[in-house]
């Protein structure tokens, strides 16, 4: 037991500088890849919430498409973030609610304005 003389003030941990909050750029193309799908899909997020619903939803599910492809193509090694299961798991998920959204946008029809 360490005398209460010897015993640090502050006994919180000192912050590690290699696991600081600040933003940093991805390690691996997986990584970066995952943030491009990221931000397509809130572009597409927003455009839907503006009322350009097809648009929005054919973005949305083109970047998941886009991300799909991405997982087949690069090696499991260099996944970083895009690789959380093994690669035809995340494939066919991708490509389910990629197509998914890309039929509905093109399956809903076009309404009256109120």
């Amino acid at each position: 037991m360490v005398p209460e003389e010897d015993a640090p003030r502050d006994s919180r941990p000192y912050p590690d500088p290699e696991h600081s909050l600040a933003p940093r750029k991805p390690r691996t193309i997986g990584g970066a890849v995952y943030l491009g799908v990221l931000a397509a899909t809130g572009a597409g997020l927003a455009l839907v919430a503006l009322d350009r619903f097809r648009l929005g939803l054919a973005l949305m599910g083109g970047a998941l498409l886009f991300g799909a492809l991405a997982r087949l193509v690069i090696p499991s090694s260099k996944a970083g973030m895009l690789g959380g299961r093994p690669k035809v798991v995340d494939a066919l998920i991708l490509v389910g609610l990629g197509a998914a959204l890309v039929a509905l946008s093109a399956a809903i029809p076009n309404g009256p304005r109120f």
